[in-house]
């Protein structure tokens, strides 16, 4: 990869390829038998080759005397191939020259032609010279005459400026270098997991090249030398696999992490050699909120994993819906599409996370409660064994936990519908019903269900835009003689009263349905119609709107009016399994 400062550091890897890389940019090959150079564009912001743009992933060549704009169209270097002394392609950095010892007697004895001293580390400028006295880098030999005196002395003085700012940008080597062991590791992985007999990796390839991919509100990264196993180790990122340098709840710059023990690396490495393959499932709603641009994260995770020095694969949601856990969606699309075809077995995968619903005081030192259970939850979900980092990286025992009191797995689809089971849904007088609920618990469904098919005028203040409108439109059903049924959550007695008064005035009794589902079960089923395509349209819910609610409530009483209040239970009707299987997931943690 090529860093801002053009410096780079090469790892031979052929006698006629040169790999050169630096933080974030590209990557470079340059290969001397045919004289080209491969980039890899690895940056956020694109590199050009002669006029040709390279988006992020993408590669180009550039042949003898073509130029790399290295960040746009700034940047530029030009490549330069020469023949060395045995008539073989070289570029200007690789150049050498045969020179006759005259240090000791004047000639050597021998006829032996000097060995060159050994090549300086070198950076991406040797490869894209910018002047032809930065491109030569080996020492010469003793030359003849003045002027080849004084070339020899500025070229080592260059080379002696290279070497003291390759020494300056010692942490950036450093970064390249865990790099580039990332792949080795990668490679030796792959290769010694082939060799393994009945291992679940031996019928998956390995990924060749990392990649980012994005699919709706889920964006997948897949780290070279990644292979499809049927044995799965998953794991959140944050208060899991990092945690913040700054010691704050949350991050408060890009580079603001670190690994949260020094057991990890070592823990995840173990799973790999053992068949397994290492997965990373997080949450990150900042960047559907705009408080978190997807490429800064994307950054960081190609950090984490190149100090975590391994091949993982990495699952982002990045907004609401069948991706977020605690929902299985981002699991899903593992063993559906982003496994190699290889079927995964539940019962030897794992997976781990900091989300786990452990109370206050959970153990000595830990006095706050965790901020959610989407982990274990997520767990719970897929059937999967699940652990705490404490419990898995540190083996602490396990802590209490609390799991959330709305259960979804419990709700009984073949419940009674409402009480008291002697009341009738509908009247053959005309009459107001007026419902009284939560938002999303279940009274559209229940009046187009129940209600309107037996002739009753659907009433609704998200289709009308105000209760006033709402009180006009009940009038004039009533001196048409309809029924009138009044969709709105009403959770005060003022609302309500709006209705009795109207029934009353026109002489036809009003009764409540009190649709019972508690604000956690709303809360579901809120977030189940908005993953789940309906044909009924539904305004979109907050949190604020159901603890407004929850404020604002008084239990509806005969004495406000009413001539019967029913009690409506909701009891969930499935089109199809899929949609049952999705409603019956926690989907909050």
């Amino acid at each position: 990869m090529i860093s801002n400062q053009h410096q780079a550091t090469g790892n031979t890897i052929a006698p006629q390829i040169q790999v050169f890389q630096a933080s974030h940019q590209g990557e470079v090959v340059a290969c001397y038998a045919d004289q080209t150079v491969l980039v890899t564009q690895l940056g956020a912001n694109p590199s050009f080759l002669d006029a040709d743009k390279l988006g992020r992933g993408q590669s180009g060549k550039v042949t003898h005397g073509g130029t790399l704009y290295l960040v746009n169209q700034d940047h530029p270097f030009t490549v330069k191939f020469s023949l060395s002394s045995n008539g073989t392609a070289s570029s200007s950095a690789q150049r050498g020259l045969k020179a006759t010892d005259k240090t000791k007697g004047g000639s050597n004895s021998e006829g032996k032609e000097e060995q060159p001293s050994p090549t300086p580390k070198r950076s991406i400028k040797d490869f894209f010279p910018t002047s032809p006295m930065k491109s030569s880098k080996r020492r010469r030999g003793p030359e003849k005459g003045p002027s080849e005196g004084k070339r020899r002395k500025k070229d080592e003085e260059a080379v002696d400026r290279e070497m003291k700012e390759t020494e300056e940008d010692e942490e950036e080597r450093l970064a390249e270098e865990k790099l580039k062991h990332l792949q080795e590791l990668a490679e030796k992985s792959v290769t010694d997991e082939s060799k393994r007999p009945g291992s679940s990796a031996s019928s998956a390839k390995a990924c060749l090249k990392s990649s980012w991919q994005q699919t709706g509100n889920l964006m997948l990264y897949t780290a070279a030398g990644v292979k499809g196993s049927d044995k799965i180790a998953g794991f959140d990122i944050d208060g899991c696999i990092i945690t913040t340098k700054s010691g704050k709840v949350f991050p408060t710059a890009p580079d603001d992490w670190r690994i949260l023990y020094p057991e990890i690396q070592p823990k995840l490495a173990g799973l790999l050699k053992k068949g397994y393959k290492v997965v990373f499932f997080t949450n990150q709603m900042g960047i559907a909120k705009g408080k978190l641009r997807p490429e800064v994260f994307k950054s960081k995770v190609e950090d984490i994993l190149a100090t975590l020095q391994l091949p993982v694969q990495v699952f982002v949601a990045t907004g609401p819906g069948i991706y977020r856990k605690p929902v299985m969606g981002m699991w899903n699309h593992l063993c559906e599409k982003a496994n190699d075809g290889v079927t995964v077995d539940k019962t030897q995968s794992v997976f781990v996370g900091d989300a786990a619903g452990r109370p206050e005081n959970w153990a000595p030192g830990k006095k706050k409660k965790d901020f959610s259970c989407s982990d274990r939850l997520f767990a719970l979900n897929i059937g999967l064994q699940f652990h705490t980092p404490e419990e898995y990286f540190l083996g602490w025992k396990s802590a209490p936990y609390n799991l959330p009191e709305f259960d979804p797995r419990k709700i009984d689809s073949t419940a009674r519908l409402y009480d008291p089971p002697s009341a009738s849904l509908t009247s053959s007088k005309t009459e107001v019903i007026v419902a009284v609920g939560f938002p999303a618990s279940g009274k559209s469904t229940f009046f187009h269900t129940h209600i309107v098919p037996q002739g009753y005028v659907y009433i609704n203040r998200d289709t009308l835009g105000s209760w006033q409108n709402c009180v006009s439109a009940c009038q004039r059903a009533l001196k048409e003689g309809r029924s009138v049924a009044i969709d709105n959550t009403n959770p005060d007695q003022e609302s309500r009263k709006r209705y009795v008064d109207v029934a009353k005035a026109a002489g036809v009794t009003c009764r409540c349905f009190h649709f019972s589902a508690s604000m956690e079960q709303a809360k579901h089923n809120n977030r189940f119609r908005e993953m789940v395509p309906s044909d009924t349209k539904h305004a979109k819910v907050n949190d604020m709107v159901f603890y407004g609610y929850r404020k604002s409530f008084v239990a509806p009483a005969l004495s406000e009016g009413f001539s019967e209040i029913l009690q409506i239970h909701f009891v969930p009707n499935f089109k199809d399994s899929q949609s049952e299987t999705l409603f019956r997931q926690f989907s909050e943690g």
